[in-house]
């Protein structure tokens, strides 16, 4: 016997298909639009106070200083989104799942912040449509600075959860070097300075610089990190293919090397800055080169992200070699053995982020 949702024929089969496609685009673009009031939601401190305690829509707007109906209709996006919790007595709450996505700073999964970035990159729409047509770029700098603040904590849990923990004693004889005194260490590409900033307040022995072209990025770093707030920390805007100071007991790039449109550039300009028994860790996405490997969440973000903020940049940058942020590790290994580097392996993994150490002999 044929059950009732069975499709009868294949015409009915092939709308069922569609149907379920346009349900699924429309619940993309359903995210999309929640994703601003995510935004609102984090910058007002209306997830914070939910956490504190359940509030009703009047309780809310008192706390956070907001109009009563407002925070009435805002709350109800939320619960449909299944954002927020009802809780009794017509009050609103957040579960600790919700919590440490939504409010938590400590949680690796924090990820509320983030959402301020779609600002900066819907108002570039524009700028991509017509770099689509001919082939040009769009450069970080030309972005609005919500780009760098909401990238900046996009991997800001991760950093917190693994940087010092697990990534640099990944690395040779590293984590050792930079305990002693005078040892020393550049950030490359360091947008907002919170990897930076880590390292410095781990390693108080070593002098750690935060180094970025974009001068809203340093702008924001040491707005993040004002001077002497971490003793052994500095920032300076300079480009990838010319910052100095060497020699370096460790250089880092994270999430820059598919920014740049000749990345053989800095990988040549890092082995030139480095300390010969140094180490040049790169931080990349943890994406499969093929597009059809990449269906999860995280993956589907980088994916997007790659295609309207990650090669833009790279193509405004005018290089030989725009990657994406899903090149693949023989690509990578190519690019440090153009540099001049004779080591390349992969010392750490996660299903966010790949952790590379390259060495000169």
């Amino acid at each position: 016997m044929q059950l009732p949702d069975t499709p009868t024929s294949q015409s009915e089969a092939t709308l069922d298909d569609g149907a379920e496609f346009q349900r699924r685009v429309l619940g993309d673009l359903a995210i999309g639009v929640h994703g601003l009031t995510v935004s609102i939601g984090h910058r007002l401190g209306l997830y914070a106070a939910l956490a504190a305690a359940p509030c009703s829509a009047d309780e809310l707007a008192a706390r956070c200083g907001i109009h009563p109906r407002y925070a009435r209709e805002w709350l109800d996006a939320q619960l449909s989104a299944e954002y927020v919790t009802l809780a009794p007595e017509g009050r609103c709450m957040l579960t600790p799942a919700q919590a440490s996505a939504l409010v938590d700073a400590n949680s690796e999964g924090f990820i509320a912040p983030a959402f301020h970035a779609l600002r900066a990159l819907f108002d570039s729409e524009d700028d991509l449509v017509n770099a689509y047509r001919s082939g040009g770029g769009v450069a970080w700098r030309e972005h609005d600075g919500a780009l760098d603040a909401g990238m900046g904590a996009l991997p800001l849990p991760g950093y917190r959860a693994h940087l010092v923990d697990r990534w640099i004693p990944a690395l040779t004889g590293i984590e050792e070097k930079l305990s002693r005194s005078g040892a020393r260490v550049a950030d490359v590409g360091c947008g907002v300075g919170h990897a930076t900033q880590l390292i410095a307040a781990a390693f108080p022995n070593a002098e750690v610089i935060g180094l970025d072209y974009s001068a809203e990025a340093i702008r924001q770093a040491q707005e993040n990190y004002p001077p002497g707030s971490t003793p052994n920390l500095s920032f300076e805007q300079v480009t990838a293919d010319s910052f100095g100071g060497g020699p370096y007991d460790l250089v880092t790039s994270f999430n820059v090397v598919h920014d740049l449109g000749d990345p053989d550039a800095l990988a040549r300009q890092v082995a030139h800055q480095l300390a010969p028994d140094g180490s040049w860790m790169v931080v990349e996405p943890n994406v499969a080169p093929d597009p059809v490997d990449n269906a999860e969440p995280a993956h589907r973000l980088f994916m997007g992200l790659s295609s309207v903020m990650c090669l833009p940049t790279a193509l405004s940058d005018g290089g030989p070699r725009p990657l994406g942020n899903h090149a693949g590790p023989i690509e990578l290994r190519e690019i440090a053995e153009a540099g001049g580097f004779a080591q390349w392996n992969q010392a750490f993994a996660s299903p966010v982020s790949v952790v590379y150490e390259a060495r000169l002999g």
